[in-house]
């Protein structure tokens, strides 16, 4: 199989819009070409047959005129040496039937006869005195024939030009609107991405309006009305939020006056629970907003990740490969770590490892892995990683982690630990969330990070 060939793909083969619309002019080039050439030849050959014909039919008729002046024994006729009777005979025994015919029925009349394969035959016939017919027999001139050969060569090379020619525009204007549709699909890309002011009708640009253009327009239209739902919908969230937040505060503050037992700590572990969620939820709008900014500093990646995670949960072995120092913001960074730790905890198995190396941090636990879900669309709020939902939480610990990380302009990726070459119907033997942080500082934040020189570290 080719390299070019790809299989069990719904869509078959991919091939390019300026190469289907380059092979659909050439094909329209070539058939039209080819239709005008032949009506062009055969209305050339016509013509020529037809004057060849009228020659025949002149040199005949001289033929007879002169035939008076020929001494003709009886049933003997010797027209040799005759310059008007050259190709002229009398009673030639190859006349064509349908030409006898109509001389017998005394009328004179023209004939050709074109075999398959053949130089066409030119036959004139005339009726004379005692039942006898004077026929001429000639075909076309070389100079016809040349005419023809030369038409039909410069109707060939005509063809192939215009073939070309066609493709080349197929080409031409298949490249501009292919452009101008990979433009728009990278602009709808980002908007997808979250990119809120990104404009596909811009990003395509161009002065010729065409549909491109209205799918440019509908795209956008579409765009702005999902922004304004998502964040009419964030609003809605944050307010409620925001106004859960002080009853909550009021609750907890009410079970701590509550006198010691049992049933007050369940009050209080249920009312701190919500305060977290809420707060969550608060957060999760927030990121949502693209309002956030990283304050940003510089530190030593693996020296911070060892110090924090030490005071989080001494137990949790951090492994240093290699030191970078990074630009980033403490605050949000610590955020993402501690959110990856409690989802290891909360989900997996013990034990956890944190990896740094240079600006990548790994957190891996020995549990059940990822859910297929998380691992094909990413977090999600209130879908918590544990395989049955048996697990606490409420699912938001993780879409923070990745809002914090898209603030930092890191990257978070999640995967499964599997043994090399095991089929996905394998269990998991952990799972390891991937935190890739930028060589640069994000530069949409509010702070103007100075960038090293190239070659400082």
């Amino acid at each position: 199989m080719g390299p070019g060939l790809r299989t069990g793909l719904p869509g078959g083969l991919r091939t390019g819009l300026r190469w289907k619309l380059s092979a659909a002019i050439a094909l329209v080039g070539a058939l039209v070409a080819i239709a005008l050439s032949l009506v062009v030849h055969n209305a050339a050959r016509v013509s020529m047959l037809d004057n060849a014909r009228d020659l025949a039919d002149e040199r005949i008729q001289i033929a007879q005129r002169d035939l008076a002046d020929v001494q003709i024994a009886e049933h003997t006729f010797d027209l040799s040496n005759r310059a008007n009777f050259a190709n002229v005979k009398i009673d030639d025994p190859h006349l064509p039937d349908e030409l006898r015919a109509k001389v017998e029925a005394g009328r004179r009349a023209t004939y050709v006869a074109d075999p398959p394969g053949g130089s066409p035959d030119i036959w004139a016939a005339v009726p004379i005195a005692d039942g006898h017919v004077l026929s001429l027999h000639t075909g076309l001139t070389e100079r016809s024939t040349d005419i023809l050969n030369d038409l039909d060569q410069a109707l060939v090379i005509g063809s192939i030009a215009v073939v070309l020619g066609g493709s080349a525009l197929g080409v031409l204007i298949g490249g501009q609107l292919s452009g101008r549709l990979r433009k728009a699909a990278a602009a709808a890309n980002r908007v997808a991405k979250g990119e809120p002011d990104v404009r596909v009708r811009e990003a395509i640009g161009g002065v010729v309006r065409d549909e491109t253009d209205d799918l440019a327009r509908a795209v956008d239209a579409m765009a702005d009305a999902l922004q304004q739902r998502l964040e009419a919908e964030r609003r809605v969230t944050a307010d409620i939020a925001h106004e859960l937040r002080t009853p909550v505060t009021g609750l907890l503050t009410a079970a701590e006056l509550l006198p010691p037992g049992r049933p007050t700590e369940l009050v209080l572990d249920r009312a701190k629970a919500m305060r977290t969620l809420v707060e969550d939820v608060l957060e999760v709008a927030r990121l949502d907003g693209a309002s956030e900014r990283a304050e940003l500093q510089d530190i030593m990646l693996g020296e911070f990740v060892a110090r924090r995670v030490a005071a989080k949960d001494p137990g949790i072995a951090v492994h240093v490969v290699h030191e970078s120092e990074v630009t980033t913001d403490p605050r949000r960074l610590e955020r993402v770590l501690f959110n990856l730790l409690a989802n290891a905890a909360r989900h997996g198995r013990p034990p956890v490892e944190v990896i740094v190396e240079g600006r990548v941090i790994r957190v891996r636990d020995h549990g059940p892995g990822f859910p297929e879900d998380l691992l094909a669309e990413g977090p999600s709020r209130f879908r918590t990683g544990s395989q049955d939902r048996a697990g606490h939480g409420h699912g938001l610990g993780l879409t923070i982690a990745a809002g914090q990380a898209r603030v930092l302009g890191a990257r978070l990726t999640f995967r499964n630990v599997r043994p090399p070459g095991a089929p996905a119907r394998i269990p998991a033997e952990g799972a390891v969330a991937v935190l890739w942080l930028p060589e640069h500082a994000p530069t949409n934040t509010g702070s103007h990070p100075m960038l090293p020189l190239s070659g400082d570290q």
